[in-house]
C-alpha cells in the first residue's frame, strides 16, 4: 500500500527527516515511536500533503501512484486521512455540513452518486454509535468548544465517515484519560478491514495496549534506528528512550 524509500526533509533549512525508508502492506497497523523533536509529526504531515516542509531526496509510493505529486486534497480523495494532534476548530461550519461535503467529494471522485440527505444522516448514525460519539458533539460546529478529549472522538468520527485506505493517527492519544482513550482505540479496531492499515503515532505504549501494533518503529533524530514486533514497545516502555539514545551513539562509534 505505502511505500516510502530514503526520505529525506528541511524545515526552513535544518535537516529533520534523515532517510526514513518504510513499506506498510494492506491490513497492517504500524507504530512509530520516539522522543519529542525525532521528527514523527513532519513525516505524518508531509505523508498527508501538508506544505511546510522542503523534500530533498527520497520517493514515497501509496497504491502504486507517487504520492509526492498529490495535492493533499486528491490525498484525501484517494483514501489518506491524518487524524491531527492538535485538531482545529471551525467556528460556524455545522459537522453535518462539513462531512456531507467531503463524503460526497470522495464518493464524486470514485464515481458514485452523492448520498441523499436522509442516506448520508443514516450513515451518520450508524458511524456515530460505532465511535461511540455523543449526538451533541455531531450537531454541533467542527470543534468549536470542544475539549480536548472530544476532540480527539471526532477526529475518529470523521475518519468512520471517510473509510480511508490509510489512517495516520498523530499523537490521538495525546491528553487522553482513559476512558476516551479505549473509545478513541475502539473506534479504531472497529474500523479495521483487510484492505485498510494504519500507521499509529505516539510516545507512549498505553495505546498499543488497545490497538495492537503489527509492527513498532522508533524514530530519533529523523531516522528509524529499530524495527520489530509489538514487544518492542514493551521493551521501550521499560528502558525508555535513553535506551535507544544510548543504542544509536554506539553504532554511531562502531
Amino acid at each position: 500500500m505505502l511505500i516510502i524509500n530514503n526520505l529525506r526533509a528541511e524545515i526552513n533549512g535544518k535537516k529533520i527527516l534523515k532517510g526514513i525508508s518504510l513499506e506498510v502492506k494492506d491490513g497492517e497497523i504500524h507504530a512509530i515511536m520516539g522522543p519529542n523533536g525525532s521528527g514523527k509529526s513532519t513525516l505524518a504531515g508531509i505523508l498527508a500533503g501538508r506544505d511546510f516542509a522542503d523534500i530533498t531526496d527520497g520517493t514515497v509510493t501509496y497504491m502504486g501512484k507517487n504520492l509526492l505529486e498529490m495535492s493533499a486534497e486528491d490525498r484525501s480523495k484517494e483514501g489518506i486521512f491524518l487524524a491531527f494532534q492538535y485538531p482545529i476548530e471551525i467556528p460556524g461550519v455545522s459537522m453535518v455540513n462539513f462531512l456531507k461535503t467531503a463524503v460526497n467529494e470522495h464518493r464524486k471522485h470514485k464515481g458514485l452518486e452523492p448520498l441523499s440527505a436522509s442516506d448520508f444522516l443514516k450513515l451518520m448514525r450508524e458511524k456515530k454509535d460505532l465511535v461511540e460519539i455523543d449526538s451533541k458533539l455531531a450537531n454541533r460546529s467542527v470543534n468549536e468548544g470542544f475539549s480536548g478529549g472530544e476532540k480527539k472522538k471526532n477526529e475518529i468520527f470523521q475518519m468512520a465517515m471517510l473509510q480511508p485506505k490509510l489512517a495516520i493517527l498523530d499523537e490521538t492519544d495525546s491528553g487522553l484519560d482513559i476512558d476516551a482513550l479505549r473509545i478513541v482505540a475502539n473506534g479504531v479496531n472497529r474500523l479495521k478491514r483487510p484492505d485498510t492499515s494504519a500507521i499509529v503515532i505516539t510516545h507512549y505504549q498505553r495505546l498499543l495496549d488497545y490497538i495492537v501494533p503489527d509492527v513498532v518503529h522508533v524514530m530519533y533524530d529523523g531516522r528509524i534506528v529499530k524495527t520489530a514486533g509489538k514487544e518492542l514497545a514493551l521493551e521501550l516502555e521499560e528502558k525508555g528512550y535513553e535506551w535507544i539514545k544510548k543504542e544509536v551513539e554506539k553504532n554511531d562509534l562502531s
